[in-house]
């Protein structure tokens, strides 16, 4: 599990393409600090399994299924990249629960910057709409953001100079994609809610 507090902007250093996959190496002097084959890293807001790990850099595999569902397939040598460890138990929930599971992609839309801070809004798949509300959790790139409108197609968030300074999306431009990940409590309580009012119907 992850909180989507972004612990170091790492690098990708090498891609490998794959038959049905890619194998890449990344840079990230904190998130190698004890690393050893089989732990998770978030790369972007993705869970990916170390393979490798030599100095800083560490390697992983992505699947064509993940690389299909999320924005990993558009890196390239050079890109940045949001690191971020699982969470140790006991420790303090910065953000908000984060699988590191990518529920789909959207674009950038636009950016209107302030003195202290800048709304980026951000397109929406339609089936993902329903999870998003205002002031509520959203993973973008493994950040933990807190919605300030949410519409049919795009929501926005606020971003303070920290994030700007921290993550992809200080760099991030008007058309480049994102992961997204949403609240993983509201797609439980559709479940559940669904279950029961099936389960009545029935009954009924």
């Amino acid at each position: 599990m992850f909180t989507g507090i972004v612990e170091e902007l790492g690098e990708v250093t090498a891609v490998e393409t794959l038959d049905d996959a890619c194998r890449f190496r990344l840079r990230g002097p904190v998130v190698t600090q004890g690393a050893k084959h089989g732990d998770s890293i978030a790369v972007n807001g993705v869970c990916l399994t170390v393979v490798d790990h030599e100095g800083d850099e560490f390697t992983a595999d992505v699947m064509a299924e993940t690389l299909n569902r999320s924005s990993l397939g558009a890196l390239a040598v050079g890109s940045r990249v949001n690191l971020e460890r699982p969470t140790a138990v006991g420790d303090r929930l910065g953000g908000h629960i984060v699988q590191g599971h990518v529920d789909g992609t959207g674009e950038i839309l636009d950016r209107t910057p302030s003195e202290h801070w800048e709304i980026v809004k951000i397109s929406l798949p339609a089936e993902l709409s329903r999870y998003v509300v205002e002031k509520g959790s959203i993973t973008v790139d493994g950040i933990s953001l807190t919605v300030v409108d949410a519409g049919r197609d795009h929501f926005t968030v606020s971003l303070i100079p920290t994030t700007l300074a921290l993550t992809t999306l200080g760099i991030k431009k008007p058309g480049d994609p994102v992961n997204l990940e949403v609240d993983v409590i509201a797609k439980y309580v559709e479940r559940m809610l669904g279950d029961r009012v099936a389960g009545e119907g029935v009954t009924r």
